[in-house]
């Protein structure tokens, strides 16, 4: 059985420098699925034309920049992470090589063995959010498992979570006795019930 190799990290970037090159419906749909879990994320994207629902959903975030040009290598100077979504696969293969030769974490769109990261399913209830990979496999049964955690996490779970982060503060033990304490505490979250 193949094993899915990623590591699922939580990026600030709201506080680094991505790009994304493309402006049609790849590019609408990276750069709306960025917004929607980072409504601040800092993001220049660079086209030679954007859709008009692309103009449109970056008017409405101040901190998105289009930019009406061909990608050039220098448009990867204080970058963070890159997405080449043109659709030109020779223009994205070179943005792949330029960015990994300047060691950036690249995606290149629908070309899963030329991503260094991938941009999975994503559920947000308040300060808890949860992220689902296929390994690249199969975006929609990421969206699927995506609706179903939706539906059956509660809406009021960040409530939860932010009165057991009050509770931990009070808690006076050293770190393995609070952990001991904060794992009986939650232990009937996963409780199966006979």
């Amino acid at each position: 059985m193949e094993r899915n190799e990623l590591y699922p990290i939580f990026v600030k970037v709201h506080e680094l420098n991505f790009l994304i090159v493309g402006g049609g419906n790849v590019g609408l749909e990276k750069l709306s699925f960025l917004l929607k879990s980072s409504p601040n994320a800092n993001v220049e994207v660079i086209s030679l034309e954007f859709m008009e629902e692309l103009e449109t959903l970056a008017a409405k975030h101040p901190s998105v920049f289009l930019t009406r040009k061909a990608y050039e290598t220098s448009d990867l100077e204080k970058r963070h992470l890159v997405i080449g979504c043109t659709d030109n696969l020779d223009v994205n293969l070179q943005i792949n090589k330029e960015a990994k030769e300047r060691y950036l974490m690249v995606n290149i769109a629908d070309t899963p063995h030329q991503c260094d990261y991938y941009l999975g399913g994503i559920v947000t209830k308040g300060n808890v959010k949860i992220a689902i990979s296929t390994n690249g496999q199969s975006p929609t049964m990421a969206k699927r498992i995506r609706q179903f955690l939706e539906e059956v996490l509660p809406d009021d779970i960040h409530e939860l979570v932010g009165n057991l982060n009050t509770y931990r503060k009070t808690l006076k033990n050293d770190f393995q006795e609070k952990v001991e304490i904060m794992n009986k505490l939650t232990s009937d979250l996963i409780d199966k019930k006979e």
